[in-house]
């Protein structure tokens, strides 16, 4: 019977130990950002998928919004893509394929870099991005993404 116990609390504790962390998305690998201009503060991750996904033109509460990726080969992309759509970048593009060749919409814009990224945002009203974590981000807004 001891055994037992032991087994079930090294699951337990196993099971915990494998938890995501609470930390918010957004401060784990990639910043989220907005036109400074923009009066949002934070984001539901499913209005940013929905944006992203070009699914939703808007802003929750209004506002066009203009979504900008990074290169497809990049690890902020994929970090955004799993966290946040919930897909791997394969799979979003795999998506975007079908959405060209269906003749319903095309990918957003994708920049090469976190500062081509943070330079689009930053002149353009709408637009919303994400940079690596360590990204110096002067000039746009960084939302918390909940």
């Amino acid at each position: 019977m001891k055994t037992l116990s032991r087994i079930f609390a090294a699951a337990v504790a196993a099971c915990v130990l494998a938890l995501p962390s609470a930390t918010p998305l957004a401060a784990q690998d990639f910043k989220v950002i907005v036109n400074s201009a923009n009066p949002i503060g934070d984001i539901s991750s499913a209005a940013l998928s929905k944006i992203f996904l070009k699914e939703s033109a808007a802003f929750p509460g209004g506002g066009p919004a203009t979504p900008v990726d990074q290169g497809k080969t990049s690890a902020v992309r994929a970090a955004f893509s799993k966290r946040i759509i919930g897909r791997p970048a394969s799979a979003v593009d795999t998506y975007w394929q079908q959405q060209i060749f269906s003749g319903k919409d095309v990918p957003p814009a994708a920049k090469a870099s976190d500062d081509d990224v943070i330079a689009f945002v930053k002149a353009t009203p709408g637009a919303v991005g994400y940079v690596s974590a360590g990204a110096t981000t002067a000039g746009v807004k960084v939302v918390d993404v909940k």
